[in-house]
């Protein structure tokens, strides 16, 4: 059966989605998975030809390597939500669950590269939203792909056969922080998405109507001049 090793080369946010969408530019590159016997008298053995895909069927996970990145002052502040105070992260700061995202591979022989399709949320109730939100635009994110599936192939007669992808099958990349915030500045310029418990929402609606209030904004501002401690 194939022996499938997967890159990803590179991220871009799509053009024309209907939501936050990043495109992964994945690499799939296919050896037989044949153990070349060597003697006495062979040095090397010769690779053998690779298998035609028929097609995969790709499942992968994806996860944040919060452990693999330093973090600055205003990162740890904005991070505390998620991890607690600085002085824990050594019991808190752990590796995180992105998402998960799957894709039908069409046929190839060798290697192909396809487009990786990551559905990006802004929901702030989303621990990876809070993550993505509290990083300095300058760094990346560590991030590690792991992948599952089913690969169609066909062997030497032809044959049209049919593997499980390994488990241990992964890819790290690291995601520019530029990036995620450049797309999520592209969908929602200037704005920011929380979701509320609907009694928490209505009771927000009844403060907007009595203060005569034209936008959530003020009202959302209304309530916090209120507030002594300074938040800012």
């Amino acid at each position: 059966m194939p022996d499938l090793a997967f890159t990803v080369e590179r991220a871009e946010v799509a053009p024309y989605a209907a939501a936050p969408l990043l495109l992964f530019k994945l690499r799939i590159v296919t050896n037989a998975a044949t153990t070349a016997t060597t003697n006495a008298t062979t040095t090397a053995a010769t690779p053998p030809a690779s298998e035609p895909v028929a097609s995969i069927t790709l499942q992968c996970q994806i996860q944040i390597e919060a452990t693999r990145r330093r973090y600055v002052e205003a990162e740890q502040e904005g991070l505390q939500d998620l991890f607690g105070t600085p002085q824990r992260w050594g019991e808190t700061l752990r590796t995180m669950l992105w998402t998960h995202t799957t894709v039908v591979v069409p046929p190839f022989e060798g290697e192909c590269v396809i487009d990786l399709p990551v559905p990006c949320s802004y929901d702030f109730n989303v621990a990876a939203t809070k993550y993505f939100h509290a990083l300095e635009s300058a760094g990346e994110i560590p991030l590690m792909l792991q992948f599952s599936g089913t690969v169609f192939y066909r062997d030497a007669d032809d044959a049209l056969q049919v593997a499980p992808i390994p488990w241990h099958k992964e890819a790290a990349f690291r995601l520019p922080v530029s990036l995620w915030r450049d797309m999520m500045e592209r969908y929602y310029p200037n704005g920011a998405w929380l979701c509320l418990q609907r009694e928490v929402f209505d009771r927000l609606s009844r403060y907007k109507t009595r203060h005569g209030l034209a936008s959530w904004e003020q009202t959302v501002d209304g309530l916090l001049d209120g507030v002594e401690e300074d938040i800012s």
